[in-house]
């Protein structure tokens, strides 16, 4: 089986005639779509047609030229061409700006665009792609300016989440008189032995101190670029722009937020069980949170992950299952941490190919194995997607994360059904519930520090020690007593990539928006059996051309419901108990 992934169905190198034709005829359509977009006269309908024909082109083309510099630069960050390459296409794509501008512009003008969009298939096709465009109308600037903020993202924010990827993946760790990586030295978190757990957390803290104030100024700039761009377009602050961005209402996340904080102290009771179970007296230090539990300690390698997702799978659907088999088969798939490749975990779609790549950390034990199944998730629901229009795939942050926890319930539930074994039993539970309190405490905390940044950054310049500050308190208010609050992580702002975007802030809370929407749709799936996969599919092809909230109804969920978030949580809340039970054992 590979051990990484194979990008040469895509292009075989940046000396591969196709990349230099596509490059081309990238050019060549950027030129067309200006010239096209100074002067949108004609009958609404032929323009409208025209406009979304070359879009898809130019997406289509875009995306496979940027995912292969981008995949390329995931694993090997100090990668020149791929950074030059990289570069090179951001700059000709900002040249976009303006002709996406006058497109919004004209659309907005429409009086009547429902009458339009129904007098031709492919406009009725596109229909929430083309609403979606007048309703950004009312936060999008003149051509002129959407121009300028296009070409100084390149050297602002984009920039600056480089310098992030590019320090946290290059910093040496020295550990045990030798020098590692980061994702190396994180991925101890799991490691058998707790000395190598607290002695890793010891490491990683002091490799921050090498390279805290260049990412403290990364996000500083990058978070003062997003709170003038929001006052720059009219949005009442950043999270009212992702919400916008999202297709989601406000309603929605203050019912999820509303029924976590209410269950907060229910973690932490498992966090206080786990650790008196460990042996501590004070709450769970921050260096303990993934330890595994006795029962857990079986080694994976990757046939043995490929033989347990195939397995489980197949018992729910074989589409999925023949997709997983794919995955591993045709080196869809990084595996193992090594130098210069990024850390954590991620799932990029080839629309093109109709496939898509996986990028992980591998190292071996049954977390990471429901990392793949996670991430193999996002593949699924781009499976889902495959025969949409590339301008109906812009799936927003929530649901985006429905299909991977998914698989991660999918596949824990059935491991731990089918262990009889109280004590390897207690562990499955507990790797569960380790996962749901990332999603639940950690998201939580998460979301309190990037708010918290926002509110403070218009006021000053926040140094490396004021954002420890800020992440620790956040970690306080979201663990409770569950943590040992001598032993938090103050620097897990600078390991994230998450904060480091300009155009996608609060990539936190959907998270726990897609963990627990997915629990609801495993509880529907549980009382209805075969015929709610097929209502599973529709629902995930259905997320690139509705809201969040219509998704979530083609499953009859009302999504503004506290009820419903509540009834997800008390399933984890069960879980909880039992946990605690099986820890007097």
């Amino acid at each position: 089986m590979n051990k990484e992934w194979s990008l040469e169905r895509l292009y075989k190198g940046y000396d591969d005639p196709k990349f230099a034709a596509d490059e081309a005829k990238l050019d060549s359509l950027i030129r067309e779509i200006t010239e096209f977009s100074a002067d949108l006269s004609g009958e609404p309908k032929d323009v409208l047609c025209r406009a979304v024909r070359l879009e898809q082109e130019l997406f289509a083309v875009a995306e496979d030229l940027m995912s292969f510099s981008s995949l390329q630069m995931s694993v090997n960050t100090s990668d020149t061409a791929s950074a030059a390459a990289s570069g090179r296409l951001a700059q000709k794509l900002s040249a976009m700006a303006g002709p996406e501008t006058a497109l919004v512009k004209y659309v907005s003008s429409l009086e009547d665009l429902q009458s339009v969009i129904d007098s031709d298939e492919l406009l009725k096709e596109h229909e929430y792609y083309l609403n979606n465009i007048k309703e950004r109308a009312k936060y999008t600037l003149s051509p002129e300016v959407e121009n300028v903020i296009s070409l100084y993202e390149i050297t602002g924010s984009s920039a600056w989440s480089d310098l992030q990827g590019f320090l946290t993946s290059t910093v040496p760790v020295e550990y045990e008189g030798g020098v590692t990586t980061l994702s190396d030295i994180r991925n101890k978190a799991y490691d058998p032995d707790p000395s190598v757990r607290k002695s890793a957390y010891e490491a990683e803290l002091k490799a921050y101190d090498r390279i805290k104030d260049g990412i403290a100024f990364s996000l500083n700039s990058i978070k003062m670029e997003v709170i003038n761009r929001c006052k720059l377009r009219g949005y009442e602050s950043p999270l009212d722009e992702t919400l916008h961005d999202s297709h989601m209402k406000k309603e929605t996340l203050d019912a999820l937020l509303g029924a976590m904080e209410e269950y907060l102290p229910k973690f932490w009771e498992y966090l206080r069980a786990k650790a008196e179970l460990l042996g501590y007296k004070n709450g769970l230090p921050f260096y303990e949170i993934f330890a595994p539990l006795e029962g857990n300690d079986k080694e994976y390698t990757t046939d043995d992950a490929k033989q347990y997702l195939v397995d489980l799978f197949s018992g729910f659907d074989r589409e999925e299952t023949e997709m997983i088999a794919r995955a591993f088969d045709e080196a869809w798939i990084d595996f193992y941490p090594h130098d210069g490749k990024v850390g954590g975990a991620f799932c990029a779609p080839i629309t093109s190919l109709k496939e898509s790549r996986v990028l992980t950390n591998f190292g071996g034990t049954l977390g990471d194995v429901i990392t793949l199944a996670h991430e193999l998730g996002h593949a699924f629901h781009n499976h889902c997607l495959r025969d949409n229009s590339i301008l109906n795939l812009d799936v927003s942050m929530p649901v985006a994360e429905t299909a991977s926890t998914f698989n991660e319930v999918v596949a824990m539930n059935a491991a731990i059904e089918a262990e009889k074994d109280p004590v390897a039993r207690r562990a499955l539970i507990e790797n569960q519930l380790q996962d749901a309190t990332q999603i639940i405490c950690d998201i939580y905390s998460r979301y309190l520090f990037e708010k918290s940044v926002f509110d403070n950054r218009e006021s000053g310049f926040m140094f490396s020690d004021r954002l420890c500050e800020l992440m620790l308190d956040a970690q306080r208010k979201a663990y409770g007593d569950g943590l040992d609050h001598e032993f938090l992580h103050p620097f897990m702002w600078a390991c994230k990539s998450h904060y480091y975007s300009g155009g996608l802030s609060f990539y936190n809370w959907p998270y726990a928006f897609g963990g627990l929407f997915a629990r609801g749709l495993y509880a529907k799936y549980l009382h209805d059996g075969e015929s709610f996969v097929p209502l599973y599919k529709k629902l995930l092809k259905a997320t690139g051309t509705t809201t969040v909230e219509g998704a979530a109804l083609v499953a009859g969920i009302d999504l503004t419901d506290k009820e419903f978030w509540r009834s997800s949580l008390q399933i984890l809340a069960d879980e909880i108990d039992e946990f605690v039970k099986l820890c007097r054992i």
